[in-house]
């Protein structure tokens, strides 16, 4: 009997010892942190003075920034326009890439290849310089007589489609998480919709869609989080101009934190920032029982 409650004695302590870095770097670098960033929201701290309590102060004052609320259009523009964008190029390009060759492996690295790189600051500012008015776009629009020295990034109607497009462009994650989904549907599904004299349009909808709905579901949730926490690229190319068309959310928090020294007030958007991500997604997860299958055919 001892030697059975000193197995499991030691098994909880290892259990326990190996479980403590994880739990350690949750509470130092995540609770801690939030507690702390929750408590400046009700302050003026400002990086270089003591913080003062002030209340609600942070927040009351958003009612009555126009920039916030710019930011956040532009943020939901972005978000809306972006991420449905990049989950249908993510599927066409696993659609085609879903039959094995000998070049299929290749040709994965190298969709994926954006996803890696996208987020960088060396392809922001490659990105920037190819709308540049004498950029790599206007050249090739010249070779076909369509060049008119379009001023792509000071325009408020097409600087904020650069962006997006470049966030279109990062889509190899999503893309290799539809082909892992795509290759668990059973081939019966698609002999049996053939057999019955379903072309494939019928079976695209009936079958494959309805198949990796949950993966859609998953890619959705994903993306619509990370299209709201955009940064580096408004940050780099545009700089949230012009007349803020591109200043996301995040790019304005930043600004007031580092550039108008208002910790305490970009601590209180950050937490509205998560509130309504967690909006966002409860209103999704609401969505899912109308078209996310669960379940075996019936």
């Amino acid at each position: 009997m001892k030697s059975i409650v000193g197995f499991f004695y030691r098994d909880k302590v290892a259990a326990v010892v190996c479980s403590l870095p994880f739990v350690i770097g949750f509470l130092l670098f995540l609770m801690v942190p939030m507690g702390i960033s929750l408590y400046y929201s009700f302050t003026d701290f400002n990086l270089l003075g003591s913080p003062n309590w002030i209340g609600a102060g942070n927040y009351l004052r958003m009612l009555d920034d126009p920039r916030l609320w710019r930011s956040l259009g532009a943020t939901f523009y972005f978000v809306f326009a972006s991420v449905p964008l990049r989950l249908i190029f993510a599927l066409a390009i696993a659609m085609l890439l879903l039959k094995s060759t000998r070049f299929t492996g290749a040709y994965r690295a190298m969709y994926y290849l954006p996803s890696l790189l996208g987020g960088s600051v060396a392809v922001a500012v490659l990105w920037g310089g190819m709308f540049f008015v004498d950029g790599t776009v206007n050249s090739i629009l010249d070779m076909f007589g369509l060049n008119r020295n379009f001023a792509w990034l000071g325009n408020p109607g097409t600087a904020i489609w650069t962006l997006i497009i470049l966030a279109v462009w990062q889509f190899g994650s999503s893309m290799l998480i539809f082909l892992a989904s795509l290759k668990q549907i059973p081939a019966s599904y698609y002999e049996a919709a053939r057999i019955d004299g379903a072309g494939k349009i019928r079976s695209f909808r009936y079958i494959t869609l309805a198949m990796i709905t949950p993966t859609i579901f998953f890619n959705l949730i994903m993306q619509t989080i990370g299209g709201f926490l955009a940064f580096t690229q408004a940050f780099i190319i545009t700089r949230g101009g012009p007349v803020d068309s591109t200043l996301f959310y995040a790019l304005y928090m930043y600004q007031m934190n580092f550039e108008f020294q208002s910790a305490g007030y970009a601590a209180a958007m950050a937490w509205v920032m998560l509130i309504l991500i967690s909006l966002v997604t409860f209103l999704l997860f609401a969505t899912k029982r109308f078209w996310v299958y669960d379940g075996g055919f019936s």
